[in-house]
């Protein structure tokens, strides 16, 4: 039977600590983004760029030109976006063609496609209906068929992928009301009992939970004799007596997305639907959603090659002051920020992809950097969109319609987008986890001897590696390729991407002095400085696509693929992107950190509650986080399973 449910109470250190055993400790294979924070410029690691196998290439193709056929008779998103509901019958018609086993292997009923056609297919899924993407992502790249696909037997495979692939919805299951980041506070409890785990326990956000079929659940099983017990991933049938969906809950954007709130009250699931062994739940969540990770870019290169297609046919249409708006400085700077900033995304998520699929390197920091650099220059790019569109750009769809415009949903498209910089890992998340895999080969050295609780022999013999570390690492960081007019002259086709390229190693060694001077300035106070991470990560962010963009344009050049389009784009990219780069190494020195803190602890202890008169609060009663006590549910069911 099952035990009470007991908030864990656990302090900053002890939760660091579960999300440091949660992470792959080795670098088995070779990082591009690992190196580049470490000062060195692998261009061999990505150039020339990998290219699919000329099978997947056809599969997917083919795939692509059915999808599309769908997209384009099957899905209405205006209809969508006004009920708040993807129909039955357009999930049925994703079913028949294949669409939930996109990512599933053939041998279980799936399409088999690459990671590459993967995101090819949510990218123009996701152009016709925002929030359908998110339920074939949500399925796919973190619910049930990738951890069973990493992590899996041969038995969980063979029950449950041939079902994922044609019929059954799934959803993957780990916050809570009062657990997002921080998992070491889990709730939810799997109590051993004979050949079956009890759950209890209450999950928030459950993309997909309203309809799925199966759940991906992650619980933590009490320590005892004969189970080690910890953070434990489960695959749970929704239909299992116990389960209560509460909510169906409702967002400013993905207004299709079936999310819920699910309550598991005494719900027996039989021992072999545990994935992995006891304990290793967290890390089986931090490795799925390294690659599913992936699939959020899609997402926004979507967004942005429509907003580019957008702000061209209006801005030749519209005029103003005798000519059309897009030959005004004032928004031609727009259009051209999106144009360049979707050819590097779609550069970005392609190169991830493919390197993903090749699986000769490492690419958690490369997959972190993707969704973070997609989802902040998505949403940038979608409000430009609509300061393009002006008026008519806060206007709904339908009110345009209505008095006889086009239809464009520019407002629901910055709605759509906003999320991504919330989920999957907010962007204030992804810069310390992408912080903490940059600095690994530091503290791998020297994390000793910032570590308070380290006895004085360890510090020593922390700093004699150290030593030898740094001795052989730091003149490396002095002089480089980049220094050296010749470097990438490859690179070049009526423009000359060698500069950007030169430019990106000498910053890479730039970066990598900075954060030797931060640690070396802070150490042990490092992990507190998280503003200060944060530009860290920006800054190898828009390296990271400055390489990946010149690299592609290069790939176009040599296919005879609108190559020298490409080579203008990958230039104009590269040249917005040294600003803000520039701009980020400014502020690292420069900034007002310590004062906002300043600022910040007298907010919190009042001093400033003055300057919040004179206004009406419109928010409604009720505590700030939402009651979680186990028990059985008091709300009606909304599971909704399409059959």
């Amino acid at each position: 039977m099952s035990a009470p449910i007991t908030k864990p109470t656990v302090t900053e250190r002890e939760a660091r600590q579960v999300a440091e055993a949660a992470r792959e400790q080795d670098w088995r294979k070779p990082s591009f983004a690992k190196e580049l924070f470490l000062g060195r410029f692998r261009l061999d690691l990505i150039h020339p760029h990998p290219l699919p196998a000329d099978e997947d290439m056809q599969r997917g193709e083919e795939f692509l030109a059915k999808l599309r056929d769908f997209c384009e008779t099957r899905i209405d998103s205006a209809r969508i976006e006004r009920e708040a509901r993807i129909p039955d019958e357009v999930i049925d018609g994703l079913k028949e063609l294949g669409a939930l086993g996109m990512k599933i292997d053939t041998k279980y009923g799936g399409l088999g496609l690459t990671q590459v056609y993967y995101n090819k297919a949510l990218a123009l899924v996701g152009s016709a209906c925002p929030a359908v993407g998110v339920l074939l992502s949500a399925h796919q790249s973190i619910g049930v068929p990738q951890p069973l696909k990493l992590f899996g037997t041969q038995e969980q495979k063979d029950a449950f992928l041939p079902r994922c692939a044609r019929t059954d919805i799934s959803a993957f299951l780990l916050t809570e009301p009062d657990v997002g980041s921080d998992p070491a506070r889990l709730a939810t409890t799997a109590v051993p009992d004979g050949d079956d785990y009890v759950l209890d326990g209450v999950k928030l956000w459950t993309t997909n939970g309203v309809v799925a079929d199966l759940l991906v659940v992650m619980a933590r099983v009490p320590k005892s004799d004969g189970h080690k017990g910890g953070i434990t991933a489960f695959i749970v049938e929704t239909n299992s007596p116990g389960i209560t969906v509460e909510n169906r809950n409702c967002f400013m954007g993905l207004r299709g997305i079936e999310n819920g709130v699910t309550r598991f009250h005494q719900v027996r699931v039989p021992a072999a639907n545990r994935v992995g062994p006891e304990g290793a739940g967290l890390k089986i969540a931090l490795t799925t959603l390294n690659t599913g990770r992936l699939s959020l870019p899609a997402s926004c290169v979507a967004a942005g090659k429509w907003a580019l297609k957008i702000a061209r046919e209006w801005s030749a249409a519209r005029e103003q002051w005798g000519k059309p708006i897009a030959q005004h400085e004032a928004v031609g700077s727009k259009i051209s920020f999106i144009a360049a900033t979707t050819f590097a995304l779609e550069a970005v998520s392609e190169l991830s992809c493919q390197m993903a699929d090749e699986n000769r390197n490492d690419i958690r920091i490369e997959g972190a950097l993707a969704k973070l650099f997609a989802s902040e220059m998505g949403w940038l790019m979608a409000d430009e969109l609509v300061q393009i569109r002006g008026g008519r750009g806060f206007e709904t769809a339908e009110s345009l319609a209505a008095r006889g415009e086009r239809a464009v949903p520019a407002e629901q498209i910055l709605r759509d987008l906003r999320i991504n910089r919330i989920f999957e890992g907010s962007t204030e998340i992804m810069h310390l986890l992408i912080a903490r895999e940059a600095v690994d080969a530091h503290l791998s050295v020297a994390g000793d001897l910032i570590d308070p609780e380290k006895s004085l022999s360890d510090k020593a013999k922390a700093g004699a590696n150290a030593g030898v570390f740094y001795a052989k690492w730091l003149p490396k960081l002095v002089a480089g390729p980049g220094q050296l007019p010749s470097s990438y002259g490859r690179f070049k086709y009526g423009v000359d991407l060698a500069p950007h390229l030169r430019y990106v190693e000498r910053h890479a060694r730039k970066l990598a002095r900075s954060t030797f001077y931060a640690m070396s300035r802070w150490q042990g106070r490092m992990e507190t400085k998280q503003v200060f991470l944060g530009r860290i990560v920006d800054i190898g962010a828009e390296l990271f696509a400055m390489s990946a963009a010149c690299v592609r344009a290069e790939l176009l050049r040599g296919q005879g693929d609108h190559g020298r389009e490409a080579y203008r784009l990958a230039d104009a990219f590269c040249r917005q992107s040294r600003i803000r780069v520039d701009e980020l190494f400014g502020r690292l020195w420069s900034n007002t950190d310590d004062n906002d803190r300043k600022i910040v602890k007298g907010v919190l202890g009042g001093d400033y509650e003055w300057l919040e008169r004179g206004i009406v609060d419109p928010s409604g009663e009720g505590p700030w986080i939402a009651d979680a006590t186990p028990g059985p549910s008091t709300r009606e069911n909304v599971h909704r399973p399409i059959r």
